[in-house]
């Protein structure tokens, strides 16, 4: 017999189980912006019809809506404070290839404040409640597990299907969707943090570039065959070469004009007015705020990010065995590879990368004996004796290889610690967060000096290429743009490539060119520095460094932009080639 009373009653569950998924977007949009004005109006459509699929396919899977939507709030919870607090750290969204990096994520958890705002209790409130008051659906599925397969197997075809859709780029351009990867913060915001993660989704593989082959990429390659005898510098000798990655190290004058109490870079600025054997620049990195392992990655394989999605990190996705790079090259020419990092060796998966990458010797912080901190960190000094003491302790006549990442600046730069008290202050500025980090740029500035006075004093050739990975988060950073008008929610898009500005040094014991003002890009660095001293540059640098001078001779004419088209397109296809299919003769 037909119960109508029942029947209305069922109506109403599925009434307020389908609200549920509504509140949810909102919700999750909350822990960071007013979805109502800020997502686009069909962008807010897609990302409610994504927690209406997923509500239904867990109610199928569950036979419960209770269970169901209780389940789909915790994880938009979840979802949403994770986001919020990789924003606030990194300044960048949560996209789907950090789940690859949730290790070395947790390693460092502990040096960041997650002291919760007003506006995050009020959210994770307002989850709570919610998630109680679901108690009242009592909407239940009548079948069966048998039976329920069938509608699970429906609601994921339909799920599938919709974010394939969410993933073609006629479609975003038809639905108003911002499609571009290169700003993941301005996307995450007009499309929504579950829009944005489906299309980000496409962009976990990478794939191959139109119109490659194995064979088109090597016979690129053949036109740049070695001219260079390998020799070394002016006495034949192949000298020790020494690489620091310096943790968030940068010269904040990039963004605009502030005062300081003392100069929090004296020797690094004296070396950028002129000094012999010495050149300066700045580097265009990839990275801000956060992923070293990208600045490491460019730098050693010459490789570019803007070919690989936004956000990835290669280190986690895409180097799974013996991959070229400066290590192995430099090991083929006789020397002893060096990797130190002062921090745990998993970290970025180092302790398998850093092998694959032909790394002999890789060094973490356990082998960093005695040791220093300043905040929570190894500091520069005990990063760079280690440097000296594998110098010291190296085999006669054999040439070291020594790329070190340090550790001492990383973020946060907040909170207060009996080790350390920053001494740099700013005027018109009271932010303990961009006086500690100047303070911390201070004492590496320091370290440096030392590490090139020890080695000034040295017989032994030796060069030492020192740059930082990228500029710290947006939270000390506006604190400069601030002074100059603007914030990073309000920059040019001029101005907003200053923030991958950092600067790098080339210093040698020997004869060099000097320069000053000679900017370049991270992925170029290596070949540079091999092209100064004379020694052996494979087909790939070769490559590389003449893409540098046609980058450089952009006179904005249709014909220089088509020959800079084409050297792109080569210089992605080749990228690919050996990312994924180069192997070893």
């Amino acid at each position: 017999m037909f119960d109508i009373k029942r029947t209305l009653k069922n109506v109403g569950y599925v009434v307020l189980f389908s609200i549920v998924p509504v509140l949810l977007f909102y919700l999750m949009e909350a822990y960071e912006h007013n979805a109502f004005e800020e997502v686009r109006q069909t962008a807010q459509w897609y990302n409610i019809f994504l927690f209406e699929l997923i509500a239904w396919f867990l109610f199928f899977v569950f036979g419960s809506g209770r269970t169901a939507l209780r389940v789909e709030i915790v994880i938009a919870m979840l979802y949403g404070l994770v986001n919020h607090y990789i924003m606030a750290f990194r300044s960048t969204p949560f996209v789907p290839w950090d789940i690859f990096s949730i290790e070395t994520a947790a390693s460092v958890a502990g040096n960041y404040d997650f002291t919760p705002t007003e506006e995050v209790i009020k959210v994770t409130l307002a989850f709570i409640i919610l998630f109680i008051a679901v108690q009242f659906i009592h909407l239940k599925f009548p079948y069966g597990i048998a039976l329920r397969v069938i509608p699970v197997i429906c609601v994921s075809l339909v799920l599938g299907v919709f974010v394939n859709l969410l993933q073609d780029e006629d479609f975003q351009s038809q639905s108003n969707l911002y499609p571009f990867l290169f700003t993941p913060s301005y996307m995450t915001k007009v499309n929504g943090m579950a829009v944005t993660f489906a299309m980000d989704m496409a962009y976990i593989f990478v794939e191959k570039p139109e119109g490659y082959s194995v064979e088109e990429a090597e016979d690129i390659l053949k036109d740049y065959e070695n001219t260079s005898d390998g020799t070394g510098n002016s006495d034949g000798e192949l000298p020790n070469i020494i690489v620091i990655m310096d943790e968030a190290f940068s010269d904040l004058a990039v963004l605009g004009d502030f005062t300081t109490n003392e100069d929090y870079m004296p020797f690094i600025h004296s070396l950028q007015e002129g000094n012999e054997n010495t050149i300066t620049g700045n580097l265009t990195v990839s990275v801000c705020g956060g992923n070293t392992a990208n600045s490491e990655f460019e730098f050693l394989t010459g490789h570019t990010m803007d070919f690989l999605p936004v956000g990835s990190i290669p280190y986690q996705q895409y180097i799974k065995g013996e991959t070229p790079s400066l290590a192995w090259q430099l090991s083929e020419m006789g020397y002893h590879t060096s990797g130190l990092h002062p921090y745990g060796a998993t970290g970025w998966r180092r302790d398998k990368v850093y092998p694959w990458l032909g790394f002999e010797d890789s060094y973490f912080i356990k082998d960093f004996a005695p040791r220093s901190y300043i905040r929570d960190y190894v500091s520069d000094k005990s990063a760079f004796d280690k440097i000296i003491n594998i110098y010291e302790e190296s085999e006669e006549n054999q040439p070291e290889f020594i790329f070190e990442v340090t550790m001492q600046n990383h973020g946060s730069y907040s909170e207060l610690h009996e080790n350390f008290t920053p001494d740099i202050t700013v005027e018109g500025v009271n932010n303990n967060a961009l006086e500690q980090y100047l303070s911390l740029i201070k004492v590496t500035d320091q370290e440096f000096e030392r590490l090139i006075e020890y080695f000034s004093q040295e017989e032994e050739d030796t060069i030492i290429v020192f740059f930082g990975d990228h500029q710290p988060n947006d939270y000390v950073a506006n604190q400069i743009l601030r002074l100059n008008g603007t914030s990073t929610s309000m920059m040019t898009e001029e101005q907003a490539l200053l923030r991958y500005q950092v600067p790098y040094v080339i210093w040698a014991n020997f004869d060099i060119e000097e320069a000053t003002d000679r900017d370049m890009d991270i992925s170029f660095l290596a070949a540079n520095v091999l092209e100064l001293i004379g020694m052996e540059t494979t087909p790939y640098q070769n490559f590389l460094l003449e893409l540098e001078e046609i980058l450089a001779a952009d006179d904005g004419s249709k014909e220089a932009e088509e020959k800079i088209d084409n050297y792109l397109d080569m210089y992605q296809k080749l990228q690919y080639y050996y990312m994924f299919d180069y192997q070893e003769e």
